[in-house]
């Protein structure tokens, strides 16, 4: 008896868009609970990591070493670009910047000054935890 079953069709073309979208989301995200906190939250990495990992499976990215490096550099870049708009919020809001505004005019060497000054061993720790914790998902 032939079997009337519909194959389902996987779309293979998703996992860009889905990556994009989670690596304008995270660093979002991020960006508005630090500034909402006064802090600078390193645990959001590994929510970070874990959005980028549910993103690229929903975009239906198969298991293997695109997907992990993709999450491992996606949580490093999150984190780059959160930590940047953190640090740039937190120096041109008291000049009536906006988080955009001084994020375009802040140089390289004061973010990197800033970010280390505002981030202490635990976040730096919550980064790590996050990558690994990323590509064993990823895996």
């Amino acid at each position: 008896m032939p079997s009337n079953a519909v194959r389902a069709r996987t779309v293979t073309w998703l996992w860009p868009i889905m990556l994009m979208l989670a690596l304008f989301i995270a660093p979002l995200a991020w960006m508005l609970l630090a500034l909402m906190s006064g802090r600078p939250l390193g645990w959001m990495a590994v929510v970070a990591a874990l959005e980028l990992v549910f993103m690229l499976k929903l975009g239906t990215l198969g298991p293997g070493r695109l997907r992990i490096a993709l999450v491992v550099g996606g949580t490093v870049l999150v984190a780059a670009i959160a930590n940047w708009a953190i640090a740039s919020a937190w120096m041109g809001g008291p000049m009536g910047l906006t988080p955009w505004e001084s994020a375009l005019r802040m140089g390289p060497h004061l973010a990197w000054t800033l970010i280390n000054l505002a981030n202490g061993a635990a976040e730096w720790l919550w980064l790590a935890v996050a990558v690994v914790v990323g590509a064993w998902l990823a895996r």
